[in-house]
């Protein structure tokens, strides 16, 4: 029997903005968001807040959404392999204001496969439909939603998993077109979020080798998902999901905004520069970098680098 699937997405629009490890914190998402309207934007996620040992503060909580609302919703994303501690902490985000949780059976990294957590529950699809349902009553009636890889080691589970996933009660599912073991390679396999289209009746949401505002739409018409979801592409061009042109002014003022945030907000300078150096190492918004981005990374004046393109 399927568990809530009724649950309305409050999403304004079909691009979103995907949770990234180190990225998705408030001040770059709040910058994103700000840019981009909501009919072109539909929402957000945090970064991933990991659920290990004891259910999350309220205080922990909030520092992972932020102060500041905006009219697109952005989702809490979880991830944990602890049926009870993820349900509780599921509550938790609820009641600190988020509008839905997001659970993340996506991440390849070392660590959360060692805790059974992340794209190690890909390996058992039965304790993920369990993880899921438990925190679908736990969460009800906000939507919960499920990030998964296309597989662990290769994509023959990923009808199972998506069929899991739906059982569970989520009310949608992000497919990204890669395995675990691909990892982030440059191969990517949009058929893989066909598949999972043609076996459930929720909502998917296709992630993986968007590199244009031009490919949102492909990816839909493409693989019959209803939501795109872009990742490494918004790091190199905020503006993707709205397809505006920045100028190398507009680029520049970002990321000097970035960093300006950042700091205002208890990140030490030298932290600050390591995120915007992070973000340079993606950046094409504007032209700004072009083929000088080597010279950017190593520049200890980056920041007054770039202020020159804002003057």
């Amino acid at each position: 029997m399927v568990v809530g699937v009724g649950s309305r997405l409050p999403f304004t629009a079909p691009w979103l903005l995907a949770p990234m490890e180190g990225v998705t914190e408030p001040c770059f998402r709040e910058l994103v968001l700000e840019r981009n309207p909501p009919l072109t934007l539909g929402g957000a996620f945090t970064e991933f807040a990991r659920v290990f040992s004891h259910v999350l503060s309220r205080p922990v909580l909030r520092d992972h959404l932020g102060e500041r609302r905006f009219p697109q919703p952005v989702g809490l994303q979880l991830m944990g392999s602890d049926v009870e501690l993820l349900a509780q902490t599921a509550e938790r985000a609820l009641e600190c204001g988020a509008p839905l949780v997001d659970l993340n059976f996506g991440c390849p990294a070392p660590g959360a496969l060692r805790t059974c957590a992340g794209s190690a529950m890909l390996r058992d699809p039965a304790a993920l439909e369990a993880l899921i349902a438990a925190v679908v009553r736990a969460s009800s009636p906000a939507p919960v939603t499920a990030k998964i890889r296309a597989g662990y080691d290769d994509d023959r589970d990923l009808e199972q998993l998506a069929r899991a996933v739906e059982q569970g009660g989520a009310a949608m599912l992000t497919v990204h077109c890669r395995t675990r073991a691909e990892g982030y390679s440059e191969t990517v396999h949009w058929e893989r979020i066909a598949r999972a289209v043609a076996s459930v009746k929720i909502p998917i949401c296709g992630n993986g080798g968007v590199r244009t505002h031009g490919d949102l739409e492909r990816m839909r018409r493409e693989t019959g998902c209803r939501f795109v979801m872009v990742g490494r592409a918004a790091l190199g061009d905020p503006w993707i999901f709205s397809g505006h042109r920045a100028t190398a002014a507009e680029s520049a003022q970002f990321l000097l905004q970035y960093a300006g945030l950042l700091e205002e907000r208890g990140f030490p300078r030298a932290g600050a520069l390591a995120r915007v150096k992070q973000l340079v190492h993606f950046w094409s918004a504007g032209d700004l970098v072009g083929e000088k981005r080597g010279q950017w990374l190593r520049d200890a004046q980056l920041l007054d680098r770039i202020a020159s393109a804002v003057a």
